[in-house]
């Protein structure tokens, strides 16, 4: 027998996991719209900047709601992506983390800074996938998922996590998807393509970077979902390298190496 038809939002961990994150025809013309959305906010954000107009100047966030939470779990998380990442991952998802606080702060959004500091460590820890047509974020999730059952977090805050991570490589991720897949999702969209950059307030962007260095992130992370694409074809990777032209919008966000 068939099995009934599932409704996951696209980019969710049940979609992701029932998927192995390949979208179909109907899905890649579902995400065509927050693609092109977001593709417009980076232009006009890049505009804004060039010419100073940005609200960035004129923005501020307190330096406290930066700083990752001081807890045993984030502290073992900090350790145990130190273990699985490269020194360019490992602050790109420190900044991912930052980034997304930042605008949590800027949005009023309240989130768990635990939930986030864990999803934003492991988000890229399955990069790039090992499995032909399975997408990274099912192994970064599951690995996301043995880290916190061994540090006995409850169920639905686990998930939290999972389906922050499965979600953070999709098109158009809003708050009604948890706070913390939206601004894990908003986060990484900041560092590596510059979206919604132009809104960070200018001493938040330079004291990120400097706290985290980019140590060639971009040359890497470019190189990286292009291995991602063609391991998945008609995965998320491959839809951003294809319709979104990942390398050069790399290349153009706002920030060097």
């Amino acid at each position: 027998m068939n099995q009934p038809a599932t409704h996951d939002p696209i980019g969710s961990i049940g979609w992701t996991e029932r998927t192995g994150g390949v979208l179909t025809v109907r899905e890649r013309i579902a995400l065509a719209r927050p693609l092109l959305r977001g593709h417009l906010r980076i232009i006009a954000g890049s505009l804004a900047m060039a010419t100073r107009t940005h609200s960035g100047r004129r923005n501020s966030v307190e330096p406290d709601a930066l700083v990752p939470p001081d807890s045993l779990l984030a502290r073992d998380a900090e350790a145990a992506a130190h273990d699985l990442l490269t020194p360019a991952l490992l602050n790109h998802s420190r900044r991912a983390y930052a980034w997304g606080a930042a605008i949590a702060a800027l949005d009023e959004v309240e989130f768990d800074h635990e939930l986030l500091y864990v999803a934003a460590l492991f988000h890229d820890t399955g990069l790039p996938s090992r499995v032909p047509d399975v997408d990274f974020t099912v192994r970064s999730a599951a690995l996301a998922r043995d880290f916190t059952d061994r540090h006995d977090v409850p169920e639905v805050q686990r998930e939290l996590v999972t389906n922050a991570i499965a979600m953070h490589h999709t098109p158009g991720v809003g708050v009604e998807s948890g706070a913390e897949a939206f601004l894990l999702s908003a986060g990484a969209a900041v560092d590596v393509f510059g979206l919604r950059s132009d809104h960070v307030p200018d001493a938040v962007r330079k004291t990120v970077v400097q706290d985290y260095p980019r140590v060639g992130f971009k040359r890497e992370f470019s190189g990286l979902l292009r291995a991602e694409a063609k391991q998945v074809p008609h995965g998320r990777a491959w839809y951003l390298h294809r319709f979104a032209l990942s390398d050069v919008t790399i290349r153009l966000a706002p920030f060097r190496g």
